[in-house]
């Protein structure tokens, strides 16, 4: 007879225990649904970026604020490592939530700093390119007219070759003078030239960098 009271006893008592553990496994699992992770909000304006990234600081304070309270009350509970896996992911995927919204936010600032300066190099470009088309237009400037010489006069012969000697050697002059001008005009737009093609290259070489630079975040970020 005691026997059997015993053995009803236990059984009555491993039947409680069942109960009472479904009905707890079954509370902690009501209470701590993971929420779904959802896409951030799009970024239109560097103002709302940076508006997002001081959300994000104050959100991951509260985050972890929270994991350690849930972690706290988990100790209290029968199946403390359930509670505590359930509260260990809400605290992941908020995490991984924040951190998406601040990638996007600051993808977005990159890129408006990137094309800020595009726009600025863009704008130098097309005032160096409308500065060198009013030189191209401007007409040249006449060439000085030669003194007129004085009217003849009777003189030797040894006189007026001198005088021819000199013409010669004025005119030369004003002819080298002249060449080296023009060949300076030249020079000058060559370099001008060399300038502009340059310029032209590093915009090109920014803006192929500047996809790269955005195929690679894209990958990454889908990582």
């Amino acid at each position: 007879m005691k026997a059997d009271f015993v053995t009803d006893t236990r059984i009555r008592l491993r039947t409680l225990a069942v109960a009472l553990s479904a009905a707890l496994l079954g509370a902690c699992a009501s209470q701590d649904v993971v929420p779904r992770e959802v896409p951030p909000p799009p970024v239109t304006s560097v103002a709302q970026a940076d508006q997002q990234l001081a959300a994000v600081a104050r959100e991951r304070a509260a985050i972890e604020a929270r994991f350690a309270e849930r972690e706290r009350v988990c100790y209290d509970k029968f199946f403390v490592n359930n509670c505590l896996d359930e509260a260990k992911e809400r605290r992941r995927s908020a995490l991984a939530a924040q951190r998406a919204i601040e990638v996007q936010a600051e993808r977005f600032k990159r890129q408006a700093v990137v094309e800020e300066r595009d726009r600025n190099l863009a704008e130098a470009e097309r005032r160096f390119k409308e500065q060198e088309a009013r030189l191209a237009e401007e007409p040249p400037k006449p060439a000085a007219e030669p003194t007129p010489l004085p009217p003849p006069r009777k003189s030797t012969v040894p006189a007026r070759m001198a005088e021819h000697d000199a013409r010669l050697r004025t005119e030369k002059k004003d002819e080298a003078a002249n060449a080296a001008k023009r060949a300076q005009n030249v020079r000058d737009y060559e370099a001008r030239k060399a300038q502009s093609e340059e310029r032209q290259r590093k915009v090109a070489q920014r803006k192929a960098e500047k996809a790269a630079k955005a195929a690679k975040e894209a990958a990454d970020a889908k990582k």
